[in-house]
């Protein structure tokens, strides 16, 4: 991308009009987002390059959708939260 497209597709995914992909996994359970994309376009030629990336990881039960939005985490845990927060859960399960 060149500075003119990375401000358009900052600015839009700052007013949470950007394009993410969100990937849903059973196992592991986690949530994951990838983008921001400027249009719904550029976000579908991803799309599957995520899907397989997660495939080989050995993920299953993977369902994915490409919306507008403006995630507050790039992967949440089902089972633990925000990643970002797996060490505060640990923490506070062992007290």
């Amino acid at each position: 991308m060149n500075n003119v497209q990375d401000l358009l597709v900052n600015t839009q995914n700052f007013l949470g009009f950007a394009y993410w992909i969100e990937i849903k996994t059973q196992t592991p359970s986690c949530t994951y987002y990838f983008g921001p994309f400027q249009s719904i376009e550029e976000a579908e030629e991803a799309q599957h390059g995520y899907e397989e990336d997660l495939r080989a990881e050995a993920a299953e039960g993977i369902s994915s959708l490409i919306k507008q939005c403006k995630p507050e985490s790039l992967t949440i845990s089902g089972d633990l939260g925000e990643i970002g927060n797996r060490q505060e859960a640990i923490g506070n399960y062992r007290e």
